[in-house]
């Protein structure tokens, strides 16, 4: 019986068929995927209970002491992110100053959930939506960096991040105040690199980076703290009646702010690697 085209085409080659679609390709196909499951999706709404924290203990005349104090790791380690990522004289392109703004997103981030938490509502809550945004469309920023082409460290790129990060908060902002709050955008901003970063490691397995990246463990172990962190957030009110002193929601800061922490380190030390091979190609020329 005659066979069909792709019957008689080898499997391998098939295979690398698939394989030469550009990676990036991949991506932005699964960044519109998800955009569109939002969409036909419809409204997501913010639950009526949102503001309502498990641990209202104040301290010092701290209000929601655990939960506004809890931010102070963000500030920490993102102010020591950007000093220990600031350049130092001119250099090959490279993801840093994508890591650069991604630490400065998460200093802010102490300050805007701290202000948040000290009385929650939703006047103040796109104070503490708006940083977030910023980190993590700035965390894709670093990836593709990496992984891709580092032009997505350059200024254009980061300021359009920062406006897609803005506009998702500025679009809750507004459909909030219709009494229609849609918080679809927010989302997709927020879990973008939880879907990016495991796809584009698989994809980029045994293919050359353009800058030296951060090992994919690194990666790994960030996304499982915040895979944690979005865990305790859920069980905010069953986490502080079980260990009687600490509150899901001061977990989810303090792993989240793990998860930056573990990113920017292992930024810091590709950062050297990428200035120590810079200086022996310069030595040996």
């Amino acid at each position: 019986m005659p066979t069909t085209p792709l019957e008689s085409t080898p499997l391998r080659t098939r295979r690398q068929g698939v394989s030469s679609i550009p990676p990036g390709i991949w991506l932005l196909g699964l960044a519109l995927l998800a955009a569109i499951a939002l969409a036909v999706h419809g409204r997501i709404p913010q639950w009526e209970d949102y503001h309502h924290f498990a641990d209202h203990r104040g301290w010092a005349d701290i209000p929601n002491a655990a939960d506004v104090l809890s931010n102070l790791p963000f500030l920490l380690i993102g102010c020591w992110g950007a000093w220990r990522l600031r350049a130092s004289g001119p250099s090959r392109p490279s993801s840093r100053p994508a890591w650069r703004a991604f630490a400065v997103a998460i200093a802010f981030t102490c300050a805007g959930s701290a202000i948040y938490h000290w009385s929650p509502d939703n006047h103040v809550l796109a104070l503490d939506r708006l940083p977030i945004a910023w980190a993590c469309a700035l965390l894709v920023c670093a990836f593709l960096a990496e992984r891709l082409d580092v032009r997505w460290s350059t200024g254009p790129a980061l300021l359009a991040a920062v406006m897609v990060g803005s506009a998702s908060v500025a679009w809750w902002w507004f459909t909030e105040q219709k009494h229609a709050g849609d918080l679809r955008a927010y989302l997709w901003v927020q879990f973008l690199p939880m879907l990016i970063v495991p796809v584009g490691l698989w994809l980029q397995r045994g293919r050359a980076v353009v800058t030296t990246p951060l090992p994919a463990s690194a990666w790994v172990g960030a996304l499982l703290l915040y895979a944690a962190a979005k865990g305790f957030e859920m069980g905010d009110a069953a986490v502080l009646q079980a260990t009687g002193f600490i509150s899901g929601h001061t977990f989810k800061h303090l792993f989240a702010a793990g998860a930056a922490g573990w990113l920017l380190l292992a930024a810091s030390r590709a950062s050297d690697d990428t200035a120590a091979a810079t200086t022996r190609a310069g030595q040996l020329r």
